[in-house]
């Protein structure tokens, strides 16, 4: 196997649910160069991106009964790890351990974040410091929202709110709610 195609996927973890996958092909091949992955998490979405691409959006739709990852301490974690019996297009593709040993490398790793301190109003504050939470982050620009539909539209595999067949064709209540 070639190592292609490149699959990146994403999840969201609110309130004990955690059946919320989405998959991309990735549109470059990421081990020739390294690339920006990000996520601006706020009150009001969770975006992933790439290269500040959006490629993923989870809208904050708690008022409609949604969970949202907002009153526990919350954390990020970027891992690499054998899903080759479900990730891989669905176990097509397996990986070859001769090849090993397989290396990632991280740079340039940054986070900018409302530390904990026991006080939620602080972190749920408009401030300088809290840049997250002001208006121009609480949607996705005209680009942006432009880039997210050219990801999904042509680097889609999987996405959550499509498997009738996994939910039982009761699929979560967010995936009949808009996505921007």
């Amino acid at each position: 196997v070639s190592g292609q195609p490149y699959i990146l996927q994403t999840n969201v973890y609110a309130d004990g649910n955690d059946d919320r996958e989405e998959r991309i092909y990735l549109w470059f091949d990421p081990t020739k160069n390294f690339h920006t992955y990000s996520v601006l998490w706020n009150l009001h979405q969770i975006v992933f991106m790439v290269d500040w691409i959006p490629i993923r959006l989870y809208r904050n739709h708690a008022d409609k009964g949604v969970a949202y990852p907002r009153w526990q301490p919350m954390s990020i974690k970027a891992s690499l790890w054998n899903g080759d019996s479900w990730a891989t297009r669905g176990g097509k593709d397996k990986i070859d351990w001769s090849k090993g040993p397989f290396i990632a490398s991280f740079r340039n790793y940054k986070i900018d974040a409302c530390p904990w301190n026991g006080n939620p109003r602080f972190c749920r504050a408009e401030s300088s410091t809290n840049w997250w939470n002001k208006e121009r982050y609480t949607t996705l620009t005209s680009t942006q929202r432009r880039w997210f539909k050219w990801v999904r539209l042509h680097h889609m595999i999987y996405d959550y709110c499509q498997d009738n067949k996994r939910f039982q064709n009761n699929l979560p209540k967010e995936c009949s709610l808009p996505k921007y």
